[in-house]
């Protein structure tokens, strides 16, 4: 299993606007493509305006597949366009993670 984080910085004061764009045209495309993350959530706490998501994948090859196709989708790529016009994002990093690690029990974590 191997998990995307991303992480986005958006200009300040932009980060209500950005994210109901984001929800209108770009999270029906993601989720269609690449399922419903695990985490989706604005930071409280260290980087400020700023958001991560984190999805997961059965490997490197489903990302790549998934990305790939999600890529070309017109919804997508119209989306794209639109936040780029938009400016609200001023950074973006991504990490992939992988596990879970042996000694981690699978599941939400509880009480």
């Amino acid at each position: 299993m191997i998990y995307d984080l991303r992480t986005y910085t958006c200009r300040a004061g932009t980060m209500k606007t950005h994210l109901e764009l984001y929800g209108r045209h770009g999270y029906p495309v993601q989720k269609r493509h690449l399922g419903t993350p695990l985490v989706y959530a604005v930071t409280e706490t260290g980087k400020l305006n700023s958001y991560v998501h984190l999805w997961a994948f059965d490997n490197a090859a489903d990302r790549e597949t998934r990305r790939a196709k999600m890529e070309k989708d017109p919804d997508w790529i119209a989306y794209r366009k639109m936040s780029r016009e938009a400016g609200y994002l001023v950074a973006q990093e991504n990490t992939l993670l992988s596990g879970p690690l042996d000694f981690v029990e699978a599941g939400p974590r509880q009480g």
